[in-house]
């Protein structure tokens, strides 16, 4: 699937100079793409693997949860569960489109700022907003990538594929470390889907790439901190956040993530902004329900972050 699926070749710009020197500071910044094989890894603290392992084993035989915890200070807890198992991603692959999308502009390839024309054709079901918008409607590529991540827009993401590329994306992928995150086909294709043709990720691999960005590894600080505010504005709050304690002053913490939503799988990658922040990743197949789904995601973000800040 290339850019032919939505009838469009990539875009061109000449970049601004100021372009440019942002293009700089993105290349100077060293990139650490560490796969998912080429680290011992750190043996969770006790505390934290009881807990989750012992919740984990509780559920239901039919229900496969994938998990990747790591505090993000110094990395002294980590906890791997199926973590490298390939499972259908949902919404969590708009993260990946996100960060090319960052690139892109880096080197030139789209402008952010530019107006795209909404046309009737690109219009897809779903989630988001820009279904409902009239035809022809006008919205930046900026703009177009918020909508993606926090209400998952379909069609704002079906639109950023087309201009970038399935083979960028996934090269993109590549480069940074994350050989098993695959995008296959566009939003909404049931088709493909049915013949296999599924966009997959691993827990491990989308922990890889939240810290990526919360590092400043993937693009200029600037973007990567845009990135970062449009994950901080999911409007979906029903996994990750929901069971979180409260701030003082009742105040919710702070927790940039995406969510994901497929009839077989509901999922949330995320950094949690606590007093020790940690980034967590669950993808939970096989859940009775949507809302079971959600409970399952929501307690094992609870049990980390009270194990975490306990111990």
């Amino acid at each position: 699937m290339g850019n032919a699926v939505l009838g469009r070749k990539p875009r061109r710009f000449w970049p601004q100079i100021s372009r440019w020197t942002g293009y700089l500071l993105y290349a100077l910044t060293p990139l650490v793409a560490v796969g998912h094989g080429s680290a011992a890894p750190l043996l969770p603290t006790s505390s934290v693997s009881d807990s989750l392992t012992q919740y984990i084993q509780s559920l239901p035989a039919s229900v496969r949860v994938s998990v990747a915890l790591e505090t993000l200070a110094d990395s002294s807890v980590r906890l791997y569960h199926r973590a490298d198992e390939r499972v259908p991603a949902a919404s969590l692959i708009k993260v990946p489109i996100m960060v090319e999308a960052m690139v892109a502009e880096i080197e030139g390839r789209i402008n952010l700022d530019e107006i795209h024309i909404l046309l009737d054709s690109e219009k897809v079901g779903g989630s988001g907003v820009l279904k409902d918008y009239p035809n022809r409607s006008r919205i930046s590529y900026r703009d177009l990538v918020r909508l993606m991540i926090t209400s998952s827009d379909n069609t704002a993401t079906n639109i950023l594929i087309g201009d970038l590329s399935p083979e960028a994306i996934n090269a993109r992928m590549r480069a940074l470390g994350l050989p098993q995150t695959g995008l296959n086909r566009v939003m909404m294709d049931t088709l493909a889907a049915r013949q296999g043709r599924e966009n997959v990720v691993t827990a491990r691999e989308m922990n890889h790439l939240l810290i990526q960005i919360y590092r400043h590894r993937v693009a200029t600080p600037a973007l990567c901190e845009q990135m970062l505010d449009f994950l901080k504005a999911n409007e979906d709050t029903l996994t990750i956040p929901s069971r979180l304690p409260r701030q003082p002053g009742g105040r919710p913490l702070v927790v940039a993530h995406k969510t994901g939503t497929l009839s077989y799988v509901r999922a949330d990658m995320g950094i949690v902004y606590g007093p020790r922040p940690f980034v967590l990743s669950v993808l939970v197949e096989g859940a009775d329900s949507e809302a079971a789904g959600e409970a399952i995601i929501a307690q094992i973000a609870r049990l980390a972050y009270s194990t975490i800040h306990n111990n």
